[in-house]
């Protein structure tokens, strides 16, 4: 997707953006046009498509920076820290900065109804987590320091972020957004255990496994 950010002023792209999450909130994503948008906003349908690639980066609007927030983390990992160590950090520092796409923004529970009440959110979050895994594979194959499988590992990665989000997600939603400084506070734990799970694996190895992976052409 095309970040559209810098035409006609980020100002302006997020005054449109919260005119319309505002709406959206209102009355439902599926309820509110383009048309509504750009006239709340005083500009016109062309300004609106000038900010944003479609309807639903209306209100999914920090997905741009998000990628590039993930970019950025792996272009400057110091050399002692391992991929995952790294991409744990930034997990974390989204948790702590309340990050939207963390799960754990003030007042994201009416946000969250409105994404689950709207296909083409879903399916656009959906988009999303495969931008990501591809951004993260695409780092990891340009990096000359990693020498592992890089689509694998951002598959693994991305499932492990999304996996741990999604559960906060729906506390936060069953419990109408109270207690969030706990559910802050489990969520971390839970990425920290998932990444350390992907750091050192789930299961030690046994030894027939070790032989497996040692003489393959074994079991020919």
């Amino acid at each position: 997707m095309a970040n559209k950010g810098d035409r006609g002023g980020s100002k302006t792209r997020a005054r449109i953006a919260q005119i319309a999450t505002d709406l959206f909130l209102e009355r439902g994503f599926d309820d509110v046009t383009i048309a509504e948008i750009a006239r709340e906003a005083g500009v016109s349908r062309v300004t609106v498509f000038s900010h944003f690639d479609r309807k639903e980066d209306l209100l999914l609007d920090r997905i741009p920076s998000a990628l590039e927030t993930i970019r950025n983390a792996l272009r400057t990992r110091p050399d002692e820290l391992s991929v995952t160590e790294q991409m744990l950090r930034l997990a974390i520092a989204m948790a702590e900065e309340r990050h939207p796409l963390s799960g754990l923004a003030e007042g994201i529970a009416p946000f969250v109804r409105v994404v689950r009440d709207a296909p083409t959110l879903i399916a656009r979050l959906r988009e999303f987590a495969y931008e990501a895994e591809a951004a993260i594979a695409a780092e990891l194959d340009a990096d000359p320091r990693f020498t592992g499988d890089a689509p694998l590992t951002a598959a693994l990665i991305i499932t492990c972020y999304r996996t741990v989000t999604v559960a906060t997600v729906r506390q936060l939603v069953a419990t109408g957004g109270t207690s969030l400084d706990a559910l802050a506070a489990q969520h971390m734990i839970r990425l920290e255990q998932a990444f350390r799970a992907l750091q050192h694996g789930i299961d030690p190895p046994t030894a027939h496994a070790q032989g497996r992976v040692a003489n393959p052409e074994e079991a020919a």
